[in-house]
């Protein structure tokens, strides 16, 4: 598969946000409480736009039910994905994260300093599985910042504006950045605009261009926040799965995967760099 992507149209200014910090011991990842019953995932989720979909399809991977149905997804440990938010500054991206993990809106605006980092938990097919959220600064002086926990990717979402045509612009140069720092061929993209007609249609041809996923979303009413985030997370698992079933042949899948990054783990704290001074 070929480098996929996904932009995103956010109305809304960003919010507070709040940084997580995630133990890297094995172990302890396996003792957890029940994922909520609101992010259960029985069947694919499907997509926004058949004109700039990842997989147009509409069930799973008959190797992955197949894999799952026969328990060879492991019973120790689960998966993670690692998920970047990127695009320009005020475009909306705390928002979009806010409002499908905290279903909260904050129309006060606060920038995001280098990074903050939000862990959700699903079950997919009846398996345990984590999106890792890093929400990065919009901020040119912090992009030396974020662009170290770009690395090892394997979702990245692009947002813009829908009331601003730059912000449009600049996500091909988001995704050059991301996509410097990881295996493009690696890596599921998605891009989401506004409902108004000519920069939706702008917006579907740089989708295609981009080989991204298409959505429409709005943090500020919640519209369509929920099915695409399902949709990123049943993507990322069905990827995850082909893959270790194509590396691994009948061994078991599902390992425990240590929550890591180039930067280590995220803290409220950081020395920043010269150039972001």
């Amino acid at each position: 598969m070929g480098p996929n992507q996904m932009f995103f149209r956010c109305f809304e200014h960003l919010s507070n946000k709040s940084t997580g910090v995630m133990s890297t011991r094995g172990p302890s990842m396996s003792v957890l409480p029940p994922v909520r019953k609101d992010r259960i995932i029985p069947q694919f989720p499907q997509c926004f736009c058949e004109d700039a979909a990842l997989q147009a399809g509409r069930d799973f991977n008959p190797k992955v039910k197949a894999a799952c149905q026969q328990q060879r997804t492991g019973t120790v440990g689960f998966k993670i994905a690692k998920v970047i938010v990127v695009g320009d500054l005020a475009v909306g991206k705390t928002c979009l994260i806010n409002r499908f993990c905290k279903d909260a809106f904050d129309k006060n605006y606060k920038a995001t300093i280098g990074v903050d980092f939000e862990m959700e938990r699903f079950e997919v097919l009846g398996v345990p599985f984590s999106l890792q959220l890093w929400d990065t600064a919009g901020q040119e002086r912090f992009k030396c910042i974020a662009s170290t926990y770009y690395r090892a990717a394997q979702v990245v979402i692009i947002v813009f504006d829908v009331t601003d045509i730059a912000s449009l612009d600049h996500t091909r140069q988001w995704l050059e950045d991301a996509l410097r720092e990881n295996d493009p061929t690696a890596v599921q993209l998605f891009l989401s605009p506004a409902q108004y007609s000519q920069i939706e249609r702008d917006a579907l041809q740089v989708a295609r261009e981009m080989r991204a996923e298409y959505w429409a979303l709005s943090s500020l009413t919640g519209e369509n926040v929920k099915e695409f985030f399902f949709r990123v997370a049943s993507l990322a698992f069905e990827n995850n799965v082909l893959a270790e079933l194509e590396k691994s042949g009948t061994r078991q899948i599902g390992n425990i995967v240590k929550i890591q990054s180039a930067g280590g783990q995220p803290s409220k704290k950081r020395k920043q760099p010269a150039c972001c001074q």
